[in-house]
């Protein structure tokens, strides 16, 4: 067997089901659950429909590319949404099954296993990260996003020694589990490490398109490329997602685009893989891309169970709205796991306690005394969840 599964961590799901297994939650409530960031508003119906009336493609091999017509439409996209010049579509972007798999393959191919690889994570993060550089035999590197640091990521704090060994860094904007948007400064920072050193730069922007402000976007890896004068977004790479964006996690369907020479190693490296999508999702997929409608509707509904939150989250609980993504990060006057535990046993509402997101680096774990709330459920079941959370709280 590969050693380095045994390097592997429990998912944090399945510990969150570990710490409920000898519970019996109060039947006179009703069960929510607010753990799992998966998206619950109804897939819109032209999505479905393009789906179902492609289903011949279901008779043919995908080619690993993906179709030129699905290319040339996430192009678009990138090039309307972030302002850029023209992005090639045969060169620069990559159709994938979903970011999650991309993510995890990406780092298979950048990694050389021979040099004593370095990853570098936010934390916490998607577990997807860590896992990727385990199984290509590199050591993570955690950056801590913490309370007192606004929930940004110090590039700063990282030695000089560990630098010199990294070769893929993963980060995340709007980020897994705090919202918190990268600036145009920390972009620029990011990319002078880059230049500097040479290591890959992973941008998950997979809730790119959900946010608050219809007037303010979040800032994206290849916007920021642009803005600086990196032409051809040399050593970038950015993974979005329609499973967010349009309510289709069903579809796996996302991309990866920037650095054409990389997206040339990544093709190949998912040719061998096995890695194509199906040509009925990229009919669908194509669709998606180019219609902006149902994601404005589907912002709305978010704004509105945020809104709902604003005044339903009260002390001894802390948060504040996020700059993207469904989640609340809220902060526990208890141990994260034991309040988990408790509101579960009290009320039937399930969370994930902010811990299992995150490693203990620097003697600390920042998800510590945090709990992840998935806004994900319609508005009347997130307000009622939000109720019992907020009367547990006040009961400790």
């Amino acid at each position: 067997m590969n050693p380095d599964l045994g390097k592997l961590q429990p998912y944090p799901f399945e510990k969150l089901r570990q710490l409920y297994a000898d519970v019996r939650p109060d039947p006179k409530y009703a069960p929510i659950n607010l753990s799992i960031g998966e998206p619950k508003h109804p897939t819109p119906e032209f999505i479905r429909q393009t789906l179902a009336d492609n289903l011949d493609g279901l008779s043919a091999y995908p080619a690993t590319a993906g179709s030129e017509s699905l290319r040339h439409a996430i192009a678009d996209w990138l090039q309307i949404r972030y302002d850029l010049p023209k992005i090639d579509a045969l060169s620069q972007v990559l159709p994938v099954n979903g970011s999650r798999e991309a993510l995890f393959a990406i780092a298979q191919t950048v990694i050389d296993r021979s040099r004593d690889p370095v990853v570098v994570c936010p934390n916490p993060f998607y577990q997807i990260y860590e896992g990727a550089a385990l199984l290509a035999s590199a050591t993570p590197y955690y950056v801590n996003a913490c309370r007192e640091n606004g929930f940004e990521i110090d590039y700063g704090e990282v030695p000089e020694s560990v630098w010199q060994r990294v070769q893929l860094l993963y980060c995340c904007s709007p980020s897994n589990p705090t919202g918190k948007v990268m600036s145009m400064e920390q972009w620029r920072k990011l990319f002078e490490l880059s230049d500097r050193y040479g290591f890959v730069i992973v941008s998950d922007e997979c809730y790119s398109e959900l946010y608050l402000d219809e007037k303010k976007p979040p800032l994206g890896g290849l916007e920021a490329a642009n803005r600086l004068g990196r032409t051809g977004f040399p050593r970038l790479l950015v993974f979005s997602s329609l499973s967010k964006r349009s309510n289709v996690p069903g579809m796996r369907s996302g991309f990866v685009a920037g650095d054409a020479k990389l997206l040339r190693q990544f093709l190949l490296y998912r040719t061998y893989h096995g890695s194509a999508m199906s040509p009925s999702v990229q009919e669908a997929s194509e669709a998606a891309w180019r219609d902006e409608t149902h994601v404005v509707e589907n912002r709305r509904l978010y704004r509105e169970k945020f809104a709902a939150a604003r005044e339903l989250v009260a002390k001894p609980l802390e948060t504040e709205m996020p700059e993207g993504g469904f989640y609340l990060w809220i902060r526990t006057p208890i141990d994260d796991a034991r309040f988990a535990q408790g509101l579960y046993e009290a009320y039937n509402v399930s969370v994930l306690p902010g811990s299992y997101l995150a490693r203990e680096a620097h003697g600390v774990n920042p998800g510590a005394h945090y709990i992840r709330v998935a806004l994900v459920a319609p508005l009347k079941e997130c307000i009622e969840g939000l109720k019992r959370l907020n009367a547990y709280a006040q009961s400790l």
